[in-house]
Formats: C-alpha cells, structure tokens, sequence
C-alpha cells in the first residue's frame, strides 16, 4: 500500500527518460489524476447535473489514517487532473470538502468539487463515471483504469475475499483480482469497472514479495480465521456500500437505510 501511495521510484524513472508501459487502447474517460494517487470522477446513480461533482479514490491517497477513524465533510483544497477519453489533459480540478474517508472497512475517500456536473460537462466535456449500487460476482471481468500513469488494465475478480489484512488495516468483501491486473505504484484510488463502465470498486492494494499480513504484503483471512497470502496478486475494495449513504443532492447521510460503512466514533 505504502508503494501505492508513494510512487517516488517510478516518478524518478519517468523523469530520467524511463517509460512503462504504454497504456492499452481503451477509454480514460471520467479517470482523475492526483499527485501521488489515480482517482475518477463519479456519481450516484440519482445524481442531477446541478449537484456538486464528486471524485472517488483512496482513503490512503488522502492520509495513512488511523483504524477506526472515519472523516465526514472536513473542508480541503486539492487539485486534480481530469483526462479525456485519450488520456490527455482535459481540466484542472479543485475539491471543495473530503465528504467521506475512511481505511476502515474499506480504503476509500469521496471529495466534493467546486464545479457541479453540469459545469464540467459545458466546460470541459467532462463526463462521469457512475457508482453501482450492485456488487461484482466472482470470475466476472473488471477493467482498473489508472489516470496516474494513464493505464489500463483487464483481468477478471478472481475471487471476494472475506477479510483482507494488511499491517493494523483490515478490509471487507475484498476485490482479488487474476494476474493479469499487476497494478503498480500509482494506481492507488484507480477505479474499477465492470462491463457496463459502471465503478463497482477502488483499487487499493497488492502483495509485492509475499510477506504475511504486512505493510505492502496484504494476507487474506477467511471466515474461520485463517490465512493464506497470494505473493503478487493485486486487491481492490467495493464500492457498492457507498451509495447507500447518500441522499437527494448527494448528500452524506450516514444513519439512512443499507448505509453499512463505517461512522465517526
């Protein structure tokens, strides 16, 4: 996770002249930019062109927060770069709130914009990626869309793990993908997407030298406590419980009906 969140060695190397991988012909729309993290530009599945626009990534792209701790509507200026289909630069994003973050449960973060759907649609062109309120099954195919390095990457979920564990954090009704979604540095907060282009997740997560249960090396725990580590296999975490949470003009309303996330203390 650490690497996720810093991805120093490989900034270094693009610096010097040295590429990865290039990108796979297929769509960056909605995809979002941060400084050390991808993200996507999103919204609920009630969502009007006059509400605030919303950008999905991880909790840990905001901060290694504390097991347990949950933030709800903190202000907080950041900048982000929205692409265009191609992958190409479209326009400079600006959140206005984190509307919910949490590494508890789950490893996601929510920030409000300053512009609403439709200022970025007659602006920029920008269009957004939908959350599903529907969970993704085993063997089903996913594509993780990195706007941080402009990569895509198809694999199918290999499975829905129990628990996922990685250092003090553990993580529910986990994501793991098959090996051909290697995800690197970077790639923290990419969403991911089924079928139908809907985000069904966030990926978050790998296990880089099979280490037990430890920073960089998640191990999975099944419904009988026990543990098993799958050294390279990438994890990602749904995103279906969030849509739950919210009301009219997305409004984060953490006591409304399915709403199974964590809440503040």
């Amino acid at each position: 996770m650490a690497r996720r969140l810093v991805a120093t060695l490989l900034i270094a190397f693009t610096a010097l002249g040295i590429t990865t991988t290039p990108a796979q012909a297929a769509d960056f729309t909605g995809a979002v930019k941060l400084n050390n993290c991808s993200g996507s530009l999103v919204r609920l599945p009630g969502s009007t062109p006059s509400d605030q626009a919303l950008v999905l990534t991880n909790a840990h792209c905001v901060e290694l927060m504390k097991p347990g701790s949950v933030l709800t509507e903190v202000p907080a200026n950041r900048d982000f770069t929205l692409l265009s289909g191609s992958g190409a630069p479209l326009a400079k994003l600006k959140s206005t709130e984190i509307v919910y973050a949490t590494m508890t449960g789950t490893d996601a973060a929510l920030y409000r914009l300053d512009q609403t759907y439709r200022q970025l649609q007659q602006k920029h062109g920008g269009r957004a990626l939908t959350l599903s309120a529907s969970r993704p099954s085993a063997r089903s195919e996913i594509r993780i869309v990195s706007g941080y390095w402009t990569k895509i990457y198809s694999c199918e979920v290999d499975a829905v793990v129990h628990q996922v564990r990685e250092a003090k954090w553990t993580w529910t009704d986990s994501l793991r993908y098959t090996p051909s979604c290697d995800t690197i540095g970077g790639t923290s907060g990419s969403p991911i997407l089924d079928t139908s282009g809907k985000v069904v997740g966030v990926n978050n997560t790998g296990n880089e030298s099979g280490g037990r249960c430890t920073m960089n090396n998640p191990c999975e725990v099944d419904t009988a406590g026990k543990i098993t580590v799958h050294k390279g296999i990438g994890y990602g975490q749904q995103t279906a419980d969030l849509v739950a949470c919210f009301g009219p003009g997305a409004t984060l309303d953490l006591t409304l009906p399915g709403c199974a996330v964590a809440k503040p203390a």
